[in-house]
């Protein structure tokens, strides 16, 4: 069967088809089944193919969500388990799915599925009136003055842990030294503790958790990855919920601290099972997808080294060793470079909905009850709407070109809608307080021809740690 991509080469990108709106901007691809008698069936994976993608899709879900619509198109069934899965694709299936204009999906009932014995009650876990409530109340802990805090106390911890990569010699790898530094940072804003000697056994819970989001296998059995997730959920709601007590009577600047306190407009607060709820996913989230991100610029900075240079003299040039909240601004090429990088390599390859009630999208019939996913990995890298999609080129970011707006829901590394990541300036503000501090401390180099191996759900991480060479700017080590 032929390709339904658009090849890119020649003439230079072809204009994508649009769909019409409604007045509301929603598009009129999405409708009610019940309006619309005539949609057809959602075309279904062969049995190889819905294998493939469960198991394969922790290392190959890229390549394995390319290849279904390729082949069949906007939307593909995936049969295989115990409900059914429907994958939509492109940017007019973000908008319809994240906006959920008609509350016809439940994020809570699909990660609930995913991760409920995990994260579960997490701000990413909950819907409607319950899950605006617990956003209210945690926004002010995101505030511009809040995270303005936040970076200041950060970067003397930043500045230690790349005291300590330099002085371990030159061969490093960066995702398990950034997870470390990440770490440190996460209980240093979030908890308001020094990790010291529990970082390496809070680090292993961590990883433990975030692996069993996507076992295969969920069964409570010793010596199981989800048997350790589980375990691992366990030790830290004990950890966090010991904590709360004194926070509440005495709270500090601390997230922890925050999410203590009741809501300043509404009186309303927090119970501490909810804090503890919050408080995992948060620290995963902060934690991981930072990692992951970090990790990824630095492969993509290593693998072009003018942008590396370009990023430098832009830090050098701002004359401060240490980046304040307010001149972030001031660092556009490492802005760009990270929105290439967040394309790239969304920490989040796919976003999952429940189908509370049938509907239609783009002519086809979707069942109540099957698994509605979108997938920001393969969005990022259409041809039909991106310049040479596979290239790294952080310019098509620069005003003048700006590709990420041909539509409202192109570029989506940290979802859209009701459940836009809360936390995503507090991501960036990390990012780029770490790497322009490295930037200025260090430059660093890849093995020739390396390839990072990435393994690309649940989190997208190298599966090799991404070992790098650093070279100190003072020459010293």
């Amino acid at each position: 069967m032929a390709s339904r991509r658009q090849n890119p080469a020649g003439s230079g990108l072809k204009k994508p088809r649009r769909t019409p709106t409604h007045p509301s901007g929603g598009s009129m691809t999405a409708t009610s089944i019940l309006t619309r008698a005539s949609h057809k069936p959602i075309p279904q994976l062969s049995l190889l193919e819905s294998l493939a993608w469960v198991t394969g899709f922790r290392n190959h879900a890229l390549r394995i969500v390319q290849s279904s619509h390729d082949r069949y198109g906007p939307a593909v069934r995936n049969g295989v388990g115990f409900m059914t899965g429907i994958s939509l694709f492109g940017p007019d299936a973000n908008r319809f799915v994240l906006l959920d204009r008609d509350g016809l999906l439940s994020a809570r009932g699909a990660w609930e599925l995913i991760m409920g014995r995990i994260f579960g009650g997490g701000l990413l876990l909950r819907d409607g009136e319950d899950h605006r409530r617990q956003r209210r109340i945690m926004r002010a802990a995101f505030q511009s003055e809040v995270l303005a805090e936040y970076c200041e106390r950060m970067n003397p911890r930043i500045a230690r842990g790349i005291e300590g990569w330099l002085a371990g010699g030159t061969r490093l790898l960066a995702f398990p030294a950034y997870k470390e530094l990440t770490l440190d940072l996460a209980f240093d804003i979030f908890v308001g503790v020094e990790l010291g000697a529990q970082a390496q056994r809070l680090g292993r819970w961590f990883e433990a958790t975030v692996a069993a989001s996507m076992s295969i296998l969920r069964l409570p059995i010793p010596g199981l990855e989800f048997q350790r997730g589980l375990e691992g959920r366990r030790r830290m709601g004990e950890y966090f919920a010991s904590l709360i007590p004194a926070r509440r009577e005495a709270p500090g600047t601390d997230m922890l601290s925050r999410l203590c306190r009741a809501d300043p407009a509404t009186g309303e607060g927090l119970t501490d099972r909810e804090i503890v709820d919050h408080m995992n996913f948060l620290m995963m989230a902060a934690h991981d997808t930072t990692s992951s991100t970090l990790t990824s610029l630095t492969y993509l900075l290593g693998r072009h080294p003018e942008w590396q240079e370009r990023a430098r003299r832009e830090s050098l040039a701002l004359g401060d060793e240490m980046l304040a909240y307010q001149h972030q601004d001031q660092l556009p090429s490492l802005t760009q470079a990270l929105h290439e990088t967040l394309r790239l390599y969304p920490p989040l390859s796919a976003i999952p909905r429940l189908a509370l009630e049938e509907f239609g999208f783009d002519g086809y019939r979707v069942p109540k009850g099957s698994m509605v996913s979108i997938f920001p990995i393969h969005t990022h890298r259409m041809p039909e709407w991106w310049t040479a999609p596979e290239r790294f080129d952080p310019e098509r970011f620069a005003r003048e070109r700006q590709e990420h707006r041909r539509h409202t829901h192109l570029y989506v590394p940290f979802g859209g809608g009701a459940h836009m990541c809360l936390g995503l300036r507090f991501a960036e503000m990390q990012v780029r307080a770490v790497m322009h501090q490295l930037l200025r401390r260090a430059r660093w180099e890849l093995a020739p021809g390396y390839v990072m191996p990435v393994q690309e759900a649940p989190i997208s991480k190298p599966r090799d740690g991404l070992p790098i060479r650093l070279t100190p700017l003072d020459g010293t080590r």
